[in-house]
Parts: C-alpha cells; sequence; structure tokens
C-alpha cells in the first residue's frame, strides 16, 4: 500500500515544454492528499521556489537536491557547507570569473557572468528563471549548496584547487559542489521516510531527470517521465505519459493510487 509520494518538480509535477501545472495534474496531487497519502516534493530548486505548492497541500519539501527538507517550519535535516570553504570557492570563483549560485533558504548568485547565455539558458533550463537574481548580501548565511556554471574544463581548474571537493554534473554547464556529506534525493527521502516512520516498500516516486535515478530505485515503485532521458527510464518501475500528457495521472491510476 503506498502510503507517501516523492515528486520532482521541474518536467515531472510542471510541464517540461512551458512549466505549466495542468488541472488534471493539480486534482490528483488534490485527490492523494484527501486520501491521506503524503506528498513530497524533492527537487534541485532552492526552497524559496518551492512555496506556490503549498495551496496544493504539499508541506514536505526536499529542496537543493536534498541539502535542506523542511516540513513546514520544521526543519527535518540541513546540510550546510563550512564556511571556510565557501568564502574560498567564491574567491577563486572570482579571480577565475566564473558564475556560481548558492541555495541558502532563498537564491543568490556571485554577480558574474550576469550575460552569458551558457549562464542565463542554464538558469532558465534548470529553475525556470527568466532573470539573473540578486547578487549574495552576505557569505555569513548558512549555503546548502553552491552550483557552478561552467564547462568542463573550467570544472577542471576548480578540482585542482579544490580535491576534496565533489563535482556533480546535472546540466550541461551547470554541476552541485559537494563537501564530503554526500547530499542525493534518495538520501534524503530516507530521512522523510524515517520522521514519518514510513517504508520505502509504501514509498513512490515520480522524476524526469538523472538527479532522480537514485531516487527512483530507492523507492518501492519508481515512476520515470516519458520525457526522461533513457538512463532514468532504465531505472525506474514504470515509464508514464510525458509531464505535459498528464503522466502523473496516468500512472496514479494505472496503480489505482487514486481513481
Amino acid at each position: 500500500m503506498i502510503k507517501i509520494v516523492f515528486m520532482d518538480v521541474d518536467g515531472t509535477l510542471l510541464s517540461e515544454k512551458d512549466r505549466s501545472l495542468s488541472p488534471s495534474t493539480e486534482e490528483s496531487i488534490r485527490k492523494l492528499v484527501r486520501r491521506g497519502i503524503q506528498v513530497v516534493l524533492v527537487t534541485g530548486r532552492p526552497y524559496n521556489l518551492c512555496g506556490d505548492f503549498r495551496k496544493l497541500g504539499i508541506d514536505t519539501m526536499i529542496s537543493a537536491n536534498g541539502a535542506l527538507i523542511k516540513s513546514g517550519e520544521e526543519v527535518i535535516h540541513k546540510s550546510v557547507l563550512s564556511a571556510r570553504m565557501v568564502r574560498e570557492f567564491s574567491e577563486f570563483a572570482e579571480l577565475n570569473g566564473s558564475s556560481i549560485s548558492y541555495f541558502t533558504e532563498s537564491f543568490e548568485m556571485n554577480g558574474l557572468c550576469t550575460t552569458d547565455v551558457r549562464v542565463t539558458d542554464a538558469l532558465r533550463d534548470t529553475l525556470g528563471l527568466m532573470e539573473y537574481p540578486l547578487s549574495i548580501s552576505s557569505l555569513e548565511q548558512e549555503v546548502y549548496c553552491i552550483c557552478l556554471y561552467a564547462d568542463q574544463d573550467e570544472v577542471e581548474k576548480f578540482q585542482s584547487r579544490f580535491p576534496a571537493l565533489k563535482f556533480v554534473r546535472f546540466h550541461p554547464y551547470v554541476s552541485n559542489v559537494l563537501e564530503e556529506n554526500e547530499v542525493s534525493k534518495s538520501i534524503a527521502a530516507g530521512k522523510v521516510l524515517d520522521h514519518l516512520n514510513i517504508s520505502k516498500e509504501e514509498a513512490m516516486a515520480f522524476g524526469d531527470g538523472e538527479n532522480d535515478i537514485d531516487l527512483l530505485e530507492y523507492v518501492g515503485l519508481g515512476i520515470a517521465m516519458g520525457n526522461g532521458g533513457e538512463r532514468v527510464k532504465q531505472s525506474a518501475d514504470y515509464v508514464t505519459l510525458r509531464a505535459s500528457e498528464d503522466g502523473i495521472t496516468h500512472a496514479l491510476r494505472k496503480f489505482k493510487i487514486i481513481e
């Protein structure tokens, strides 16, 4: 019996074409909530770009690919980057002329490459942002995730300077920058399940991106969106329709989670 459903946002909950939420998908979410099934967002988005989904009855949100998990105002888990790492990485990015973003409870950047089409396209592709965000006001606040906007040659400069850090590419021009603490959607889902005392066999998940693969493999029932890549589809138990074709509703009905 499914007691909890994890949902990626962009290209899964929202259409891969225009990032709209279809009426059918919205109603399916409301049906899950009315049935008492937990619905959890699990996204690479920063926390402040998840608030609109509360109107659907979604209260638990895994943001920054698992670095910050909140249920209402309660913090279930957070993975905070060390202040020294944030400062030194920022200084090197400044010297290198590279754009980086900071996932605090909001979303800010270092103010470099504001008109670089590679950066602006990546912001649109990954977060649906049409304008370059504000520059970070202070490096003293908690930072849960840093993203580096760079091609492979540029990334290698950072890897040489920071050999202890892990660089995980999730977009042709964007990489997550991680310290020793592993951050992933599946680890974050496990923390939510422990918090709610639900087994992973009672969990279902939807995703379309490569950063969803570990989540789809972890839960009892992993669903890949039809617009996902081949590796994502191969990791899933079932491939549903595209997000723009109400793939969430289709799968929920197929597995008789909703009518």
